[in-house]
């Protein structure tokens, strides 16, 4: 079996095959997670600070190899599954099939020994960085006293990743000759003592004599209007959603303040989802794909309307971690019209030959609709009119300061 594990995973796996994580040599089960939790050890005893976790489908079982690829398909490692929970936390050693090739500053990704190896014995003072460093003198100070050589490095996991990593060059440019730069894809923990023990246990791995911790970098935000948005509609087939959608997006051409990219459900099944089918595997692709496209949009400060039907809201909030994780925003639109007044409508006639039997896992008579409990907006467009809906949703709009 193969498998593209998620980013967090993919940055953990980096550290476990370099050695940065040792003693670890894979992902950590249930008993070792336990123990982590409760005393900041390992099952065995050992110090260890942080869950270092991978997740798998139902497909696999103890004794099972899976090949682990990068998302550009290369196999990075072979996993020998140990264990599987049934929330598919598996456990087990990795084995390094070959080093990591892409990403921005590939070449200042180096594991430990070669550090080491460079350092020839020298002590060192380890800098972690998730941000730019405004002080430079204690750490030039620090390393004076303590005869080492300084070694920046910037954890550059995620969408900040590489101006960490330009910040680190920066700072290299006014310390001594001599420092050296990492780039560690180190995934912040939550809590901030086990993100700060974390990452003295990786500055020790790369032979440090001595860590710091940079300042985390304060995020401010820009302005609403400035910021990427998704504007995301679910309802029943004919509740109104893509209607509403057009008109939201018509309007907002015509002010002509955002840039403006419309992912309606119909219209992107005839490209970017052909030939997938109406099960629920491939529903839940099709989300993911305009989810995705709709991150990408909102990434660079667009704005995106999506108006797929959405009927299950694991998927629905995959989406909205999607544009969550580039910064941008995500609003939910409930357009929450009746069943009844939606197969009273059935322009399209597609009530009606799911009542015949003749479309399977139709939303609303053979499958569910999990309706949101998450959604920003409401709308039941039962009694109103279509301009109405668009003003509603323009004026939330307003008044989150996304348009001016």
């Amino acid at each position: 079996m193969e498998w593209t594990p998620d980013p967090r995973e993919l940055a953990d796996l980096e550290l476990l095959l370099s050695g940065a994580f040792e003693p670890l040599t894979g992902f950590l089960g249930h008993d070792d997670l336990h123990a982590v939790h409760e005393r900041g050890t390992l099952a065995d005893g050992t110090r260890w600070p942080a869950a270092v976790t991978l997740y798998l489908p139902a497909d696999v079982s103890p004794g099972d190899e899976v090949t682990l690829l990068d998302p550009e398909g290369l196999a990075l490692a072979a996993l020998t599954v140990t264990a599987r929970e049934p929330d598919g936390l598996t456990s087990g050693p990795v084995k390094g099939l070959s080093a990591p090739e892409h990403g921005p500053f590939a070449r200042l990704r180096r594991t430990p020994a070669e550090v080491k190896d460079e350092l020839g014995g020298r002590p060192a003072l380890a800098v972690t960085m998730r941000g730019p460093l405004d002080d430079l003198s204690e750490i030039v100070g620090t390393a004076q006293d303590l005869g080492a050589a300084i070694m920046l490095l910037p954890l550059s996991y995620g969408e900040a990743g590489p101006a960490v990593v330009r910040a680190a060059l920066r700072a290299k440019e006014k310390l001594p000759a001599d420092t050296i730069v990492v780039s560690v894809p180190l995934a912040p923990r939550d809590e901030p003592e086990i993100d700060l023990e974390l990452r003295e246990h990786v500055a020790t791995a790369y032979g440090a004599a001595e860590h710091l911790a940079g300042p985390d970098p304060v995020h401010i935000p820009g302005p609403p209007h400035r910021r990427g948005l998704v504007v995301f509609f679910t309802g029943l087939s004919g509740s109104g959603k893509s209607t509403i959608a057009r008109g939201l997006r018509d309007t907002l051409l015509e002010l002509g303040t955002r840039t403006v990219t419309y992912l309606d459900g119909d219209v992107v099944r005839h490209l970017l989802s052909k030939g997938l089918t109406f099960s629920k595997a491939d529903r839940d692709l099709n989300i993911r794909r305009i989810g995705f496209v709709a991150a990408e949009t909102a990434r660079h400060g667009g704005l995106a309307i999506c108006a797929p039907i959405a009927p299950y809201a694991g998927t629905r909030e995959e989406v909205r971690e999607m544009v969550e994780s580039v910064g941008a925003d995500f609003l939910l639109v409930h357009v929450a019209t009746p069943l009844e007044e939606c197969e009273r409508r059935d322009r399209k006639g597609l009530y009606a030959k799911a009542r015949a039997g003749l479309i399977p896992e139709f939303t609303g008579i053979s499958d569910p609709y999990e309706e949101p409990d998450d959604a920003d907006l409401v709308i039941d467009t039962t009694h109103i009119s279509v301009e109405a809906a668009v003003s509603r949703v323009l004026d939330t709009l307003k008044g989150g300061g996304w348009i001016r």
